[in-house]
């Protein structure tokens, strides 16, 4: 049961960062937005998990002066819709995915994505058919194995986790999404990446997402990294206790032609440890030519 206090606590989560925008699709309505002038070139972030288009801000704000850019809370995350029996699984993710970049109609646009979002961005390109100018990874959720023990003991207990009091629940939610930063997050900023999580549709939603979720996504498509034929840039935080940058080193070896960036000093949530040193990488890669 969540609590008035928490309740009001949590009421303008929201207010630094509003999605205007929305879309019906096959997995629930999606909150959107899109920065900067409309004839400019296209890039659509993609976030991960347990994170919402929130982590884009301070680079979506960067490329937007010359760049149309596209921001979107996955189903079940952030400001997007979330609902009992919602399918949320990196299948349907993608499906999703796909059907936005019809819906904004953009030609190929350089996508950028996050952990999670990586999955979603690769599942989209290789088995539906989505076009892209360029593919930037941060981190991304793309190699056998992943998912922690904490992770999967999660998901194995859905029901048990989702019943926990409300204020039980937020303080695993916050260590766990405070475990993605090697220097701290900024408390506001830890607060706006828990928030979405602690009502109540949101805390069933959290561990709804974990459950759904597992290596057989990355499975499917791990063998067919070998057909990217674009231009891939794979950026990685050194201090990443998430996902190892071992595995940057070896994605990157089986993506044809991947250009690889270690990023010093940052964990798994390279938004918020390094923002200036990955606008900067994100940004020449925009500006190369294929």
């Amino acid at each position: 049961m969540v609590t008035d206090r928490h309740c009001d606590r949590l009421s303008d989560w929201h207010s630094d960062w509003l999605l205007d925008r929305t879309f019906p699709s096959s997995s629930g309505e999606v909150r959107w937005a899109a920065l900067g002038l409309p004839d400019h070139p296209p890039v659509v972030l993609v976030h991960g998990t347990p994170f919402s288009s929130y982590v884009w801000r301070d680079i979506a704000d960067a490329l937007s002066a010359d760049h149309r850019v596209y921001v979107w809370d996955l189903p079940g995350y952030g400001s997007s819709e979330m609902r009992a029996g919602q399918d949320v699984t990196l299948r349907a993710q993608a499906q999703v995915f796909t059907e936005l970049l019809e819906h904004w109609g953009p030609d190929r646009p350089a996508v950028l994505a996050h952990d999670f979002g990586g999955c979603v961005a690769l599942r989209a390109h290789l088995l539906h058919g989505a076009r892209y100018d360029r593919l930037a990874l941060v981190d991304p959720v793309a190699l056998a194995p992943w998912g922690s023990p904490t992770y999967r003991l999660l998901g194995a207990h859905q029901e048990v986790f989702s019943a926990l009091p409300a204020n039980l629940h937020e303080a695993l939610v916050r260590e766990y999404v405070s475990s993605a930063s090697h220097h701290g997050l900024h408390p506001t900023t830890l607060d706006r990446l828990v928030a979405p999580w602690c009502t109540e549709a949101g805390q069933a939603a959290f561990y709804r997402q974990i459950a759904q979720n597992d290596q057989r996504f990355t499975d499917e498509i791990q063998d067919r990294y070998g057909e990217l034929a674009l231009p891939v840039l794979i950026c990685w935080g050194a201090d990443d206790t998430w996902i190892p940058v071992a595995k940057a080193h070896e994605l990157a070896k089986a993506i044809p032609g991947a250009e690889l960036r270690v990023i010093e000093g940052a964990g798994h949530l390279v938004q918020e440890d390094a923002p200036a040193r990955l606008t900067a990488e994100l940004g020449r890669f925009l500006r190369t030519a294929p």
